[in-house]
């Protein structure tokens, strides 16, 4: 396979020259034993590190075919993490994948991944460890890692993906024992290409949820699959015309909140019963005799932290959900800004098409909407609807309770 052709590249939108990068490293140029993965939410990360790990174990440099890849891009996940959406394929033995469940991940398992990743290989080519969501690394995690990875094992790779180099992110020392690979946001027409030919949606449907996608491949893929997210996407997009007044800015608020939470709910429902099971099963749950009874009073802290890491990782999905609908929101009243200045393109036309510099739509079933949004609003009205929205985002994210965030940018919303 050349460095151009697809097999486990063929899901990395819209990235020709890291396909070109990782398919070379896989057949020995330009390898090395730690990658640092970069780019806006969306941009395929976690896509890439599973790729060049699949590639990497792959004889042919990444095929797609073979035993090797179709376990790796089957999905290898931790036990200490969230599984995968990828599929009931069996998992390679010599990759690791870890997504951290709430808002950290903590040395010990950051420890004992290492300890895992030290091991030879027992059935591929390379012991692989990758790491999502690195940024949220722990001080204590990171230096653990560091010290792996500046004395790694032979055959280990470490994989990391994290938003940025930035060291609010992720460790400068860590940094700079990796190569960084920087993914850029995919065009909307490279995820519609993708919808068309894998998902066999038509051609303007692809565009519509490429475009409110905003260059998230996973979000374009559930818009275009799932109809009640396409309902929660609609019903967040009517929330500018509901906002005549102070009741209603609470009511739009607990309403947004709520369905967050709706969304969230069921995500994490299956593997945290199974959890539960697993560790009564552990505990002795349904033993008899002496031992039983002392192992069944001494679970009681075990439940407990158990139960503490479903809710932080509940918690987790909820806000993630509630941010998808305030970048939905911000998407409109930017759409609406462009209106103002008659630099919105009409849906369907490329930029440049119809005279001048043209912005294209994000979301392209609300033109005639934001344009009447524009009509009635100054310029300067809707930069201070886009703050306040950027503003309450940034609160949640600092541990304002969603709540009382989303209930004060309604209220600006309506006021400025």
């Amino acid at each position: 396979m050349t460095s151009q052709e697809g097999g486990v590249f063929d899901e990395l939108v819209g990235q020709p020259q890291a396909r070109r990068v990782l398919a070379d490293a896989a057949r020995g140029l330009g390898m090395t034993h730690a990658w640092l993965f970069t780019g806006p939410p969306g941009s395929g990360r976690s896509t890439a590190a599973v790729a060049f790990a699949a590639a990497l174990q792959c004889e042919a440099g990444g095929c797609g075919e073979c035993h090797d890849c179709r376990t790796v891009l089957g999905g290898s996940v931790t036990a200490a993490s969230r599984r995968s959406d990828s599929g009931d394929l069996p998992t390679h033995p010599d990759v690791t994948r870890v997504i951290p469940e709430g808002l950290s991940l903590g040395v010990d398992q950051v420890r004992s991944l290492i300890l895992e990743a030290g091991r030879a290989p027992t059935a591929g080519r390379w012991q692989v460890l990758i790491i999502e969501d690195a940024d949220r690394l722990t001080e204590a995690a990171a230096n653990a890692l560091l010290k792996a990875i500046e004395e790694p094992p032979a055959r280990t790779v470490f994989l990391l993906c994290a938003p940025s180099t930035n060291p609010a992110e992720i460790s400068v020392t860590i940094r700079s024992r990796c190569r960084v690979l920087v993914l850029r946001q995919p065009p909307p027409d490279a995820i519609a290409d993708l919808l068309v030919g894998r998902d066999g949606l038509d051609r303007r449907e692809a565009e519509l949820y490429a475009a409110a996608a905003q260059g998230h491949v996973g979000r374009a893929r559930r818009l275009a699959t799932d109809a009640e997210a396409r309902r929660r996407r609609h019903e967040v997009l009517q929330i500018p015309r509901r906002l005549t007044g102070l009741g209603a800015c609470f009511t739009a608020a607990v309403e947004l909140i709520e369905a967050a939470e709706a969304e969230a709910a069921g995500t994490y429902t299956e593997q945290s019963a199974a959890e539960k099971q697993a560790l009564e099963t552990a505990l002795g749950k349904g033993g008899t005799g002496k031992g039983a009874s002392k192992a069944a009073r001494g679970s009681a802290a075990a439940m407990k932290e158990l139960e503490k890491r479903q809710k932080t990782r509940d918690t987790r999905a909820q806000r993630d959900s509630l941010d998808r609908a305030l970048v939905d929101l911000a998407a409109f009243y930017r759409d609406a800004l462009a209106a103002s200045f008659g630099v919105l393109a009409a849906p369907g036309t490329h930029d440049g098409s119809s005279g001048g510099r043209r912005i294209p739509p994000i979301h392209p079933d609300m033109v005639e909407t934001t344009r009447a949004a524009a009509g009635r609003l100054s310029a300067e009205s809707l930069l201070r609807r886009i703050d306040a929205i950027l503003e309450c985002r940034q609160a949640i994210e600092a541990n304002v309770r969603p709540r009382i965030a989303v209930e004060a940018m309604m209220t600006r919303l309506w006021q400025a």
